[in-house]
């Protein structure tokens, strides 16, 4: 299967649970594995108060050192390719009767480091 979402600007979080759940069969139990073929952005947990995603993803870039970079075509865009590493491109999250097995206040998200742009996301089922 595969899920669309488009960002919006540079850098975001994009919450993908309504999106990956409306994928999935309501009666069904498993895992779902969900994977981004970008080099720049990445799939994580998060929670989406109000606010908390901007915090996410100043930490994010408080990691990385700043540098002269020797990324060939465009070294100021190092530390999105770094970012989307550190955080990983994809992510396994149980199913439980169709809904995806997270905290009361998590949610399955996007991290784009390098937008606006439109991602494809590849979402595989495996039921138990």
């Amino acid at each position: 299967m595969e899920l669309t979402v488009g960002s919006t600007t540079g850098r975001q979080v994009i919450d993908l649970t309504s999106g990956v759940e409306g994928l999935l069969d309501p009666l069904l139990n498993g895992l779902v594995v969900v994977s981004v073929p970008h080099s720049t952005a990445a799939i994580t947990t998060a929670n989406l108060d109000p606010g908390t995603e901007q915090d996410l993803l100043d930490a994010l870039f408080e990691l990385i050192p700043k540098r002269e970079w020797r990324h060939a075509h465009n070294p100021s865009h190092t530390p999105d390719h770094l970012l989307a590493s550190i955080v990983g491109s994809s992510l396994a999250v149980l199913v439980k009767k169709g809904k995806l097995s997270l905290g009361v206040w998590q949610h399955l998200v996007l991290i784009e480091f390098d937008g606006p742009r439109s991602l494809t996301l590849d979402v595989v089922f495996l039921e138990i």
